[in-house]
């Protein structure tokens, strides 16, 4: 098989690459070790930027998103047993939109199929070769047989654990990593959100978060100990902590009921350098993890993919490698901004079981500062809805 663009994986950022593309005029062929079913069957947060909506609109994907997503103008800091909100579209004239990362997933997919532009599930052992060189290819097996695709380019787009960064290390590859001591227990219900935004919550229990996904579907969070496992935790007992956690006019109003899905997902921030090997591109999470904290995973690869796509797109329209060169650059440009708001954000909302009294106060006195302080407010304002691109 030729192509111009293989891209390997088709999670969000892949199928958005894909879709932007296609719509250009540029042949792009998805591979990916799963199949459909697997992929939409992945429950994962979706607090859109300004940016990232507006690439769905571009892709021609956005009509749902639109009609069924929730436009959120601002979100509620819980500290010391009372609320302050900031106000994104006051201070900053944008606002966010929560829309669940499977069903943005989905609407990709569903413009994909209808285009007929081609994805390959369920394809063993791809491996991306020769990407040195000006005539890179991947190999992969399926049904007892091995393929081969060749292309101009490779999107790694395959996530933190997928052959495209394995196939890069020892390639002068760097790495900048660090793990959280606590992870996120997560628990989802066909419930009502206890606010019409979210709630970030700093308590002496641990952190929490009231989010949601629809006007009936909430999603909750409290800071666990990376020891716990879900199996210590029963609903009754997930519902009683974050209540503790909560200040009590919120505690008394949210409505509870059973989980449909709870898991516990660790913290850590994670960027590897350069995203740039040869005719292989990096692309989302197989390039840089973040925190949950700042909202900012789903859209980093949206970023990710506009600064790709640009690039592609001028090379195959205008003959000039431009913007492939600077790929790397302007994409960890913005991804370093947006891990050291995660990490701001990290820091400031949780509880670090070897932090002492003074760190605590610090986190206080932060906290207190924020509340009375447009300027600082502005700032996490301008963070959250995005940094432009």
């Amino acid at each position: 098989m030729r192509t111009q663009v293989a891209i390997i994986g088709s999670g969000p950022s892949g199928l958005l690459l894909g879709q932007l593309l296609s719509k250009a005029g540029i042949d792009n062929v998805i591979i990916d070790r799963v199949d459909r079913d697997y992929i939409l069957g992945r429950i994962r947060a979706g607090v859109l930027e300004a940016g990232a909506i507006g690439m769905m609109d571009r892709a021609g994907a956005g009509t749902r998103m639109h009609k069924e997503g929730l436009v959120h103008d601002g979100f509620a800091l819980s500290f010391s047993g009372r609320r302050h909100r900031i106000d994104l579209k006051g201070l900053t004239g944008t606002s966010v939109m929560v829309y669940g990362q499977t069903e943005l997933t989905r609407d990709l997919m569903d413009h994909r199929e209808a285009d007929g532009s081609k994805t390959i599930y369920n394809a063993a052992h791809v491996t991306p070769h020769d990407f040195d060189g000006e005539s890179p290819y991947l190999t992969y097996e399926k049904d007892g047989a091995t393929h081969r695709i060749d292309c101009d380019f490779i999107a790694g787009c395959d996530g933190y654990h997928g052959p495209s960064r394995a196939a890069v290390e020892g390639r002068g590859l760097k790495t900048y990593e660090k793990v959280y001591p606590f992870g996120w227990l997560g628990l989802l219900a066909d419930v009502p959100p206890v606010d019409h935004e979210l709630i970030y919550a700093n308590h002496a229990r641990g952190f929490a978060l009231c989010s949601q996904r629809s006007l009936t579907r909430s999603r909750y969070y409290v800071q666990v100990p990376l020891s716990d496992t879900v199996e210590q935790w029963s609903d009754d007992a997930f519902w009683d902590e974050i209540r503790r956690r909560l200040p009590a006019d919120v505690a008394e109003a949210m409505v509870t009921g059973p989980s449909i899905e709870k898991s516990i997902a660790p913290l850590r921030s994670f960027v590897a350098e350069p995203l740039r090997f040869g005719r292989l591109f990096l692309v989302g999470d197989a390039g840089h993890i973040v925190p949950p904290t700042g909202a900012k995973g789903l859209n980093l690869a949206a970023s990710d993919v506009h600064y790709l796509f640009e690039g592609l797109k001028e090379f195959y329209g205008d003959r000039s490698s431009a913007g492939i060169d600077a790929y790397s650059g302007r994409a960890l440009s913005r991804i370093w901004k947006a891990e050291r708001f995660s990490w701001s954000m990290t820091m400031l909302l949780h509880r670090f079981p070897d932090e002492g009294d003074f760190d605590q106060k610090v986190q206080e006195a932060e906290l207190d500062y924020l509340s009375g302080s447009s300027a600082a407010q502005t700032a996490m304002a301008e963070n959250y809805v995005g940094l432009p691109y």
